[in-house]
């Protein structure tokens, strides 16, 4: 049977299975569980941060945290000083998926669990446990819908797309989930710019200033990240390309995580879709993982959040699922 590209890139995750898997089986009391994240540099990870402590907190852990600041050696130290406190589990954000193997070892060793948020490693002998968005397909819908949307308006496409640092397999799988959309419909889309952002606001900035200015056409645009939101706006509006759905010089525009400012850019009508991640769900994913492996049961590598796409034809009936709306809801009223 022959693999598709997503299927293939799950399976890599997967293929290791929980052979080899140690045991991580303690003794009951008080947990303490490190959160160990490379930064807070957009809401997605403050938002997750939040959801990880609340989740823990409910359940009366105890959570320390340490912010590495994309330093791999840094959060390696750290993951080594909170195995020597002796946590109960480690959830992780590491910055490269390579650089993280020799922490997932360091655990293995100490037989202290550790889980992934949000960001799997590199394909590794090691045990741990990713939970990850299936980036490809919430992607793939997300674009889906907005090439339904040029369709129904007519005419042709400059497209553009902001790309995430390709050391995170999560920019991979949204840069593979929007080619695998856009290759299909090249008789109307022509991707005229593959911006790199390196997850870095003024690297995209101004990546995205000189593709505007280079071609000034451009007119369906798909960032990796709500993140960026601010600085594309202001590009947009700089360039007088920032205008309502139904307006004639409309971009479509199109992003990716669900945060705040995606929905308050859904509900005034100037983004036309934007995929969400189930943050909520990732975090009781995650320590639910933790807390399965410190009882002895068996639990999968990778751990699926499916997410979904929203839009201006669905916004009502999902925006409940979408964790920036809360946010935008606790901001609003």
């Amino acid at each position: 049977m022959k693999l598709t590209r997503r299927q293939f890139t799950i399976g890599t995750l997967i293929a290791a299975g929980t052979a080899g898997m140690p045991v991580f089986a303690k003794a009951q009391g008080k947990k303490t569980i490190a959160v160990l994240f490379d930064g807070l540099y957009s809401p997605f990870w403050v938002a997750g941060l939040d959801a990880l402590k609340q989740d823990l907190t409910k359940r009366g852990y105890e959570m320390v945290q340490a912010i590495s600041d994309k330093d791999d050696n840094r959060q390696f130290e750290q993951v080594r000083a909170m195995l020597a406190r002796k946590v109960d589990g480690i959830i992780i954000v590491q910055t490269d998926s390579n650089a993280v193997i020799p922490a997932i070892k360091a655990a293995n060793d100490a037989k202290v669990p550790m889980v992934h948020f949000n960001r799997p490693p590199a394909k590794t002998d090691a045990f741990s446990v990713a939970v990850v968005a299936d980036n490809r397909k919430i992607t793939n819908a997300t674009v889906e819908h907005m090439v339904k949307v040029a369709r129904e308006q007519g005419g042709k496409y400059k497209a553009a797309i902001l790309i995430g640092n390709l050391g995170d397999p999560n920019a991979i799988g949204r840069r593979d989930g929007f080619f695998d959309v856009v290759d299909k419909n090249k008789d109307i889309i022509d991707v005229v710019a593959r911006i790199p952002t390196e997850w870095n606001a003024d690297v995209a900035f101004a990546g995205l200033t000189n593709a505007f200015q280079a071609n000034p056409d451009i007119n369906f645009l798909f960032t990796s990240s709500d993140f960026l939101f601010p600085q594309i706006v202001q590009v947009m509006k700089t360039r007088n390309k920032f205008h309502q759905i139904g307006q004639k010089d409309h971009v479509i525009f199109g992003g990716f995580d669900g945060d705040a400012t995606a929905y308050e850019l859904l509900k005034d009508k100037y983004l036309d879709a934007d995929g969400v991640q189930d943050l909520f769900k990732e975090a009781e994913l995650a320590v639910n993982a933790i807390v399965d492996l410190q009882g002895g049961k068996t639990v999968e590598r990778v751990l699926l959040d499916p997410g979904f796409a929203i839009h201006q034809a669905n916004m009502a009936e999902v925006r409940d699922r979408m964790w920036g709306y809360s946010i935008y809801k606790q901001k609003n009223g």
